[in-house]
């Protein structure tokens, strides 16, 4: 059996068949690995956007065709060392600051006086919550924004956020906080002028979230398909929104009962807007539009 390195090399100086597109065989080969690892389904209208984006990463492993591709991805090491960057380009990162408002609204005015009053969150032990499949950060910048205001109302207050995701090159990009001056319009402006450094050289406007609120988001690698996902804590509150849409109904179940797992009972989950949990057998009640709580057992 070749080595990936081999099968590069075996391909490098050939004719581009990039013309030949993606096969049905390789499409299927792929698709079922993408499945089985991550859970994110590739129904065959997907085949055309899996073609376009690994185009390029063929391009930057200097291969010719797909089906060298699958050689290389499927040789002795292959997934060990490309896997990950597989998992890079089929990943969608789609996101906001303050992205569906009205979340943010619940969180201050019913959540969080309900956790404190009932259970001391915040107070007796630092708020515990949880951006689940964070993307390049927005989310739990944003959520660490208003966490930090409420605090600045409630002297003693204290959080820590646990933000996670698929994509090491999404989760580098939101370690390092730095945003096009335009992704922060959403952002209040108190809020801008207490949490954002704007850079003041080279002609491209960017802004990068001040370190003493980066230091309150630990992001970290994880896989939802993976049985355990090393996290030993329970959570207050979890934000996953817009993750389930792209997997099945089964997968979907499997991966929200994990969740509820991770979440103590009668604390809340925020899901996204498009989603629905309708007549999935889960330990949750709905509290408002795609929010909802943990029953207690």
């Amino acid at each position: 059996m070749s080595t990936p390195e081999e099968a590069r090399k075996k391909l490098l100086g050939m004719t581009d068949l990039f013309s030949l597109g993606l096969s049905e065989a390789e499409f299927a080969k792929l698709s079922s690995l993408i499945y089985s690892t991550c859970g994110i389904k590739m129904p065959p209208h997907k085949k055309s956007m899996l073609e376009s984006r690994l185009r390029r990463r063929l391009r930057s492993l200097g291969l010719t065709s797909f089906g060298g591709y699958c050689d290389f991805l499927f040789a002795s090491g292959g997934m060990e060392q490309e896997l990950t960057s597989l998992i890079d380009v089929v990943t969608t990162n789609k996101t906001d600051f303050y992205r569906e408002a009205a979340h943010f609204d619940f969180l201050v005015e019913r959540a969080l006086p309900e956790l404190i009053n009932r259970f001391g969150s915040g107070f007796d032990r630092p708020l515990r919550l949880w951006s689940a499949g964070c993307s390049t950060g927005e989310e739990p910048y944003s959520l660490a924004m208003v966490l930090s205001e409420f605090g600045r109302l409630n002297p003693g207050f204290s959080f820590s956020i646990l933000a996670t995701d698929i994509s090491t090159e999404v989760l580098s990009k939101a370690a390092r906080g730095v945003y096009a001056a335009e992704k922060v319009a959403p952002v209040p402006e108190e809020c801008k002028r207490r949490y954002l450094l704007r850079n003041r050289e080279g002609e491209k406007k960017l802004v990068r979230i001040v370190p003493e609120l980066r230091s309150l988001v630990s992001f970290r690698h994880l896989n939802f398909m993976d049985e355990d996902y090393g996290i030993r804590e329970h959570f207050d509150l979890i934000f996953c929104r817009n993750v389930i849409i792209y997997f099945d109904r089964p997968t979907q179940q499997t991966f929200l009962r994990r969740l509820c797992h991770h979440l103590d009972d009668e604390r809340f989950l925020f899901m996204g807007h498009s989603e629905t949990l309708h007549g999935m057998q889960l330990p949750l009640g709905q509290k408002a539009p795609a929010v909802y709580r943990k029953l207690a057992t």
